[in-house]
C-alpha cells in the first residue's frame, strides 16, 4: 500500500498524532504507518469528516498510483468489456440516427452533433464497462469514429430527404450509394476533421471508469476481506 493510501486511514484514526518533522505518526508505535490493506489498531474518529476531494473523480494514473497490484487486479475483475462494446455500439447508432433526424427537422447539417455522439459513446462504455484497461478507451474511440461517420451519412440523407420530400428511412432504402463518396466530398468541411478528432478523443477518454478516493478505500476493504 502506498503512503497516500495509508494516510487515508491514519487521518481518520484516533491513534494518530502529528509530528512536525515526519508528518502523521501512530502514537501506539511512534512511527509512520507500515500496514498493508488494513490496520488492526484502526479506531475511527467520527469527528473527522470526509473532505470534498474524496468524492471527486481521480484520473487513471492517480488510481494506479494509489492502489496496489492486488487491488488493481480486483478492480479489473469487475470489468465488462463485451457488454460495454455492445452498448457503446447501440449508443453510437442512436446518436447517428438522431443526427440524421435533427438534420431533417432543421434542414441544416449540424457538425457539432459529432461531439455529442463521441461523448455519448464514451459515457455509455464507462457506465456499463467499469473498465480501467486500455482496451476500453480504444474501443470507445473506434466506436465513436464509426458512429460519427455513420451519423454524417445520415445527416446527408436528411438533406436529401428534405430535397426529395422523403422520410429518412425512405431515403436510406432507395438511395443510390454509388453517389455517396461524391456527396461526402461535396459536404466535407475542414471543421469536420476537428469534430471527428474531438469525438474520437471523447470516446477514448470518457470510456474509462472514474473512481473516487472514498471508492478506492472501499475497494481496499472489500479486497482485504476476501
Amino acid at each position: 500500500m502506498t503512503r497516500d493510501a495509508q494516510l487515508a486511514f491514519c487521518k481518520r484514526c484516533l491513534n494518530r498524532e502529528m509530528n512536525m518533522k515526519e508528518g502523521i505518526l501512530c502514537k501506539l508505535t511512534n512511527e509512520k504507518a507500515s500496514f498493508e490493506n488494513t490496520c488492526i489498531d484502526f479506531k475511527e474518529d467520527t469527528a473527522v469528516k470526509v473532505v470534498s476531494h474524496q468524492t471527486e473523480g481521480l484520473e487513471m494514473s492517480q488510481v494506479r498510483e494509489k492502489l496496489s497490484e492486488e487491488d488493481l487486479e480486483y478492480v479489473k475483475s469487475q470489468e465488462n468489456l463485451i457488454p460495454a462494446v455492445i452498448c457503446g455500439l447501440i449508443a453510437g447508432l442512436i446518436g447517428a440516427i438522431l443526427w440524421g433526424t435533427i438534420t431533417v427537422l432543421t434542414e441544416f447539417q449540424i457538425g457539432y452533433m459529432a461531439v455529442a455522439i463521441g461523448a455519448g459513446v464514451g459515457f455509455t462504455i464507462r457506465l456499463i464497462g467499469k473498465g480501467i484497461s486500455q482496451i476500453f478507451g480504444i474501443w470507445g474511440g473506434a466506436i465513436a469514429f464509426v458512429a460519427v461517420f455513420v451519423g454524417n451519412i445520415f445527416s446527408i440523407f436528411g438533406l436529401v430527404a428534405n430535397a426529395q420530400d422523403l422520410t429518412l428511412l425512405e431515403t436510406a432504402l432507395y438511395f443510390d450509394y454509388a453517389y455517396l463518396p461524391e456527396l461526402l466530398s461535396e459536404t466535407f468541411s475542414p471543421m469536420d476533421l476537428l469534430f471527428y478528432g474531438i469525438a474520437i478523443y471523447e470516446g477514448y477518454k470518457f470510456s474509462f471508469r472514474v473512481l473516487t478516493q472514498e471508492e478506492l478505500e472501499k475497494i481496499r476493504a472489500e479486497n482485504a476481506a476476501e
